[in-house]
């Protein structure tokens, strides 16, 4: 047997490099896949809006009622990284340059819960590649996408769940302060 021991030190370098090339054509797929996912979740919810189901269910999805789990999963991060970051500038009707009035408060749910509803679909489409990969035994490719697509769709639509919650909040003490105004 002959013995080099550069070898091995080749191999290992060769075994690294084929994993990393691998990981950035995963990552690669996923954020792509990802992004494409937003197009379709735009068009399939500007389809879906026009029906009462929408109006009646899709508006009012909350996943996750608690703060506290939304504080423990990295809601409040992932905020901030999007208000400090170029995702602030993909959906303009969704940034706020001024305070807001509470006339406006209802258009500004009703983009919120479009944005929602796209990532949410999104979401979904991602998901079904990932359970292709699934099925074809490439669990590490179905990882990654699935991180990605969490971050990339899930969260936003977290994170949309969470600021309507607070819209709604603040209509019911409107709401309130309105009727003590009236007795």
């Amino acid at each position: 047997m002959f013995f080099c021991p550069n070898a091995n030190k080749s191999y290992i370098f060769i075994k690294i490099s084929l994993n990393n090339t691998l990981m950035i054509k995963y990552l690669t797929f996923s954020f792509s896949i990802s992004v494409i996912s937003w197009i379709i979740g735009m068009v399939v919810n500007a389809i879906l809006i026009k029906t009462t189901y929408y109006n009646h269910k899709l508006t009012h999805l909350n996943f996750l009622k608690n703060e506290r789990v939304n504080s423990y999963i990295g809601i409040g991060i992932f905020k901030w990284i999007i208000i400090h970051s170029f995702f602030k500038y993909f959906n303009p009707k969704l940034s706020m340059k001024k305070k807001i009035q509470p006339s406006e408060l209802p258009n500004l749910r009703h983009e919120m819960t479009i944005a929602e509803i796209s990532h949410l679909i999104g979401f979904a489409f991602v998901t079904a590649f990932a359970i292709v990969k699934i099925v074809k035994g490439q669990y590490l490719f179905a990882l990654t996408i699935m991180i990605v697509n969490i971050l990339l769709n899930l969260y936003p639509t977290l994170l949309q769940q969470q600021n309507k919650r607070r819209i709604d909040k603040y209509n019911r003490i409107l709401a309130i302060r309105a009727s003590n105004l009236v007795e």
